[in-house]
């Protein structure tokens, strides 16, 4: 199933695409950069950076508008019109904060005053970013910045514009953070070393959402002439250094960064291995061309925005996870040793309870080289820290959001039939995951003794908490099944059938219950809850949202309901009933529907599972039309890395993974007129939405390979044997 970079590379490359006549083959590739705008999400609410990075690399540098406060997760709000500097690593996306490490900017003259007064206003005419490359001039010094990178570096290049001193502010203090005392105050240790006129190492530890050691080599393309170092306060333990240069008006100085998380001869190595020279056009267009040989994966048709909107949306879901193992394969674990990733190569940003949902499925379509590793690194992580990650970062563990969805990661990954990862030891860090209990939310001595986490003995989450895991129990027994291992399918199996026990059937909700099975009262199903910020038993939503938490068994739910038509008729009160919140996590509302989080992200599709696939259809096109636009305020919530633009991508191919486990897409209706999917060992698999219109957003009728397709799902199996689906149109319901 798998195929090496080498492949796609040469697939994008040489002029290849199946199914095009050999005149087509003979053109010039096509560009698919030139639909990625990276500035779209990067206003206040969608949390995505602009830089540059390669696909699923580990440095990604990018410039900073702000750093303090929930509005600057990725450092970056487009609307703002200073600049602070450039800084190496970033999240995409999300809603908490981290990274962001080394901030260096270009200053001229011979200024020694405090370290915010070398920020500058730029003008947006000034500024442009495509995949692998950053531009931007800023006003102050007068200098041209661009930026670009490999996996583990990254080239900048600062033109000097004036006739003055030029200078680099080198910031290893910065860091986002959620108030300005810890902004000041996070970096835990800091140790540099000038090795030569042009080389500065150093090592850093710093704790803003987990405790990060990075280790970086810094070289210039020309002498340090001088360096000051700027004060500190008297909580900072980062440096301030300024370096100066010897430089014309007109003249550039090239400066590369590299990342290690296991020492600075790791740093040097990779710099090494990936920038050896300071080319800057060969490694910004080596970036480019690898962004092509990923983008070329999946061929649309359609007007130039719904183009913008996917492929953006493709560059988005490939930012992460993150390669964060040298070029070795060495990485720092989250026991603090250096080891060696299974498989060569460690990721990590698992951002699990977003991207179970669709982004790790789509992985398995459109990247399924990568799978293997994605797994070998959560079972790596598991096997030191003694559970799958919740939200792996750096190699280590945030315990941030509820549940444990790599769960269903790994589990999905062996049901779709990967073999890259050795099962026996997966299958026991799902095992350990779900039944030791481990630092914070995990007391699996109350869940399976009253059957959810009563509200009474749980501090905050209680109903979500239940939910989320009770479908990673799921999980469990679908691979205990897989494997043979019938004594573990029966007992999460049992523990599948848990969020029963929390269906009120007077008002129909997933409502909080305590220990001894009373319900909690007074009980308000629109209350929104946030995590243990506002307290309330659900995260990041309510009772309307979490209702439809049983994503691997809508049949059981719907005879909860009383039968499909009860179970529809909730449906349509859940999508016109107002919400009234001011949660900033929950967005893009339509009813009490919320598609700028994650928990509302298939409820869309229960529709087309009750039997009434029509109005499935007509809320797709709604959220199309209103939740996603090809401009910086274009998402309606954080990406999350990728989630939100994995929903998009999956949606715009009219089927969407309502339990990703079970390997099937339920239908909805396609947005754009066609797509070609290039699979593994070459085969093709076409999708084509016939007499597709503004008014024709319905699906009269669904054919597979020629055949007449009745199914309300497709097979990942039939996905990737390759073929032809044809959805043919309609304006009638």
């Amino acid at each position: 199933m798998k195929k090496s970079t080498t492949f796609w590379l040469s697939l994008a490359f040489t002029g290849f695409l199946a199914g095009c006549s050999t005149a087509q083959q003979e053109t010039a590739p096509i560009d698919y950069t030139q639909y990625v705008n990276p500035f779209i999400g990067a206003a206040d609410n969608g949390h995505t950076f602009p830089g540059a990075c390669r696909p699923f690399g580990m440095v990604q540098t990018s410039p900073v508008t702000g750093a303090v406060g929930w509005r600057y997760c990725s450092e970056y709000v487009y609307s703002d019109s200073i600049i602070w500097g450039f800084t190496q690593t970033h999240l995409n996306g999300t809603g908490c904060m981290d990274l962001g490490d080394i901030l260096v900017m270009p200053v001229t003259g011979n200024r020694q005053r405090n370290w915010d007064g070398y920020r500058s206003r730029f003008q947006k005419s000034t500024e442009s970013a495509t995949p692998g490359y950053y531009t931007v001039t800023l006003d102050e010094p007068g200098v041209k910045a661009e930026l670009t990178s490999t996996i583990h570096a990254a080239l900048h290049r600062y033109t000097y514009n004036k006739a003055d001193s030029a200078s680099i502010l080198i910031d290893l203090q910065h860091g986002p953070a959620w108030n300005e005392n810890q902004y000041h105050s996070h970096v835990r240790s800091c140790e540099v070393q000038w090795e030569n006129d042009s080389t500065l190492t150093g090592h850093v530890n710093n704790s803003v959402w987990v405790n990060q050691d990075y280790f970086f080599a810094m070289q210039f393309d020309r002498p340090v002439v001088s360096t000051v170092d700027l004060p500190m306060s008297e909580t900072e333990k980062g440096k301030r250094i300024v370096a100066t240069f010897q430089v014309q008006p007109g003249e550039a100085v090239q400066m590369k960064v590299a990342l290690s998380t296991t020492g600075i001869e790791g740093a040097k190595a990779n710099l090494q291995a990936e920038i050896p020279g300071w080319d800057f056009e060969a490694v910004r267009q080596a970036s480019k061309d690898e962004w092509n040989s990923y983008l070329s994966r999946i061929e649309v048709q359609g007007t130039d925005e719904q183009k913008t909107n996917f492929y953006t949306s493709l560059y988005h879901a490939f930012i992460q996870p993150n390669e964060i193992s040298d070029v070795d394969g060495k990485y720092r674990n989250a026991a603090d040793s250096i080891v060696q990733a299974t498989g060569g190569k460690f990721y990590s940003t698992f951002s699990a309870w977003d991207t179970y949902r669709a982004a790790h499925p789509f992985y398995t379509i459109v990247t399924p080289e990568r799978v293997d590793g994605f797994v070998n690194s959560l079972v790596d992580q598991a096997d030191v820290q003694g559970f799958l990650p919740i939200w792996g970062l750096w190699g280590k563990e945030n315990y941030c959001m509820v549940a444990n969805h790599a769960v269903s990661i790994v589990a999905e990954a062996y049901a779709k039939g990967f073999k890259g990862f050795d099962a026996e030891r997966a299958f026991q860090a799902i095992k350990r995951t779900q039944t030791i209990s481990h630092k914070l939310k995990s007391n699996w001595e109350n869940y399976t003794k009253y059957g959810y986490f009563p509200t009474d003995l749980t501090e905050a989450e209680s109903v979500s908490s239940s939910l989320e895991s009770v479908y990673d129990d799921y999980a469990a027994a679908d691979m205990a099944t897989r494997m043979g291992k019938t004594e573990d399918a029966a007992y999460f199996g049992k523990r599948a059938e848990y969020y029963k026990n929390l269906f009120d059937p007077e008002t129909k909700f997933m409502r909080p219950r305590k220990s001894d099975g009373s319900w909690k009262s007074p009980f308000n199903p629109s209350l929104v809850g946030h995590a243990e910020s506002t307290g309330g038993d659900y995260t990041e939503g309510n009772a309307w949202q979490y209702t439809w938490h049983v994503q691997h068994d809508v049949p059981g739910l719907i005879e909860l309901m009383g039968g499909a038509d009860a179970f529809t008729a909730k449906l349509d009160t859940f999508f016109t009933l107002k919400l009234e919140t001011t949660q900033a996590d929950v967005t893009g509302l339509i009813g009490q529907y919320a598609h700028g989080n994650e928990p509302s992200h298939h409820v869309t599709y229960l529709y087309a599972l009750a039997g009434k696939p029509a109005r499935t259809q007509e809320l797709i096109r709604e959220i199309f039309d209103t939740q996603y636009r090809p401009e910086p305020d274009g998402l309606c919530g954080n990406d999350d890395c990728g989630q939100m633009s994995a929903w998009y991508m999956f949606s715009a191919m009219g089927f969407y993974p309502v339990n990703p486990v079970s390997g099937e897409y339920v239908f909805g209706a396609p947005q754009m007129p066609e797509f070609v999917l290039h699979l593994a060992d070459g085969k093709t698999f076409t999708i084509k939405a016939e007499g597709l219109s503004e008014t024709n957003k319905y699906v009269k009728s669904i054919t597979l390979n020629g055949e007449p397709y009745t199914k309300n799902f497709i097979s990942h199996a039939d996905i990737m044997k390759g073929g032809t689906l044809v959805y043919q149109m309609t304006d009638q319901k």
